[in-house]
């Protein structure tokens, strides 16, 4: 079943307040974070307080997930053991450097015996995950390694590579494409990462949009006066839902079912594009489910 990512908001794990306000967010999902957002001292009471949050549910068809610390910290181990018995969607690990990372989560989490249904998404924030992004993606054939997804984590990449963050992100545009094209071949989601100009709304949308053309599922935020222009920007247009429907509809005509290519409209539309407007149709039926809820 396809889930709508169109926005995926950071609350910090050592705040009740927000995480009670998570709750009540228009968010498709919600990371709760153990790490950057969290300092050191407050790592033990932050996992005690993600794990009670999660444990009492209350989030709606909103996906939550838990943002470990890294497998360098002293921390991960505990993390993933709350993890396992709080029962989250899933984890997101940061600062991966290639499947030897995923394969220690998936060992850690058998040893446990953690359910299945959590699953694992990879930050790729690391100049090396970049370099392996087709390798760590492959992951996803193994139903141990539980992967679902990578998170790009553009601000990380700059710091390493000392690439500029600058206006419409040039020099990051060949490395979204190649993690998205990995992401892709392997049939894992990618979102986005997070816009750092709080109150920027038109930097802020114009960053979504160039996401959403790119190919990403959707876009990881920082503050929740974000989640409406993502939320806004990832849902297809109602004219390109009717269209969608309009193709599928063509197809199925009696006439039409050994073609390969008919012609609608003035335009000719082959099957293949019936396949691509069929995730356009599901994604505004998803939306539509998780709005009305």
């Amino acid at each position: 079943m396809i889930r709508p990512r169109r926005s995926v908001l950071f609350m910090p794990g050592s705040n009740p307040r927000a995480l009670e306000k998570a709750r009540t967010l228009p968010a498709d999902g919600i990371i709760l974070d153990l790490e950057d957002a969290v300092a050191p001292e407050a790592k033990a009471a932050a996992r005690n307080q993600i794990a009670e949050a999660v444990a009492a549910k209350g989030f709606g068809k909103r996906e939550v997930i838990i943002r470990i610390n890294s497998l360098e910290s002293p921390w991960w181990l505990d993390d993933l053991d709350m993890a396992a018995k709080a029962k989250p969607d899933g984890i997101l690990v940061p600062k991966i450097y290639g499947p030897e990372d995923l394969a220690s989560i998936a060992n850690r989490f058998t040893d446990i015996g953690a359910d299945m249904s959590i699953r694992v998404w990879a930050m790729i924030e690391t100049p090396m995950a970049v370099l392996q992004a087709k390798e760590i993606a492959a992951c996803a054939k193994d139903v141990e390694m539980r992967l679902a997804g990578f998170v790009f984590g553009p601000n990380d990449i700059a710091l390493e590579t000392r690439m500029k963050m600058l206006p419409g992100r040039e020099a990051m545009i060949p490395l979204f494409a190649h993690c998205i094209m990995a992401a892709r071949a392997y049939g894992v989601e990618i979102l986005d990462g997070p816009y750092s100009g709080i109150g920027d709304d038109d930097g802020f949308a114009k960053e979504c949009t160039q996401g959403r053309d790119m190919g990403f599922d959707g876009k990881t935020l920082i503050h929740p006066s974000q989640i409406a222009q993502a939320n806004e920007i990832y849902t297809p247009p109602a004219e390109e839902v009717a269209r969608a429907r309009k193709i599928i509809a063509a197809f199925t005509l009696p006439e039409n079912a050994g073609k390969g290519a008919i012609q609608l409209d003035g335009r000719m539309v082959e099957r293949l594009h019936a396949e691509i407007v069929r995730r356009t149709i599901a994604i505004s039926d998803a939306i539509k489910t998780l709005s009305e809820s």
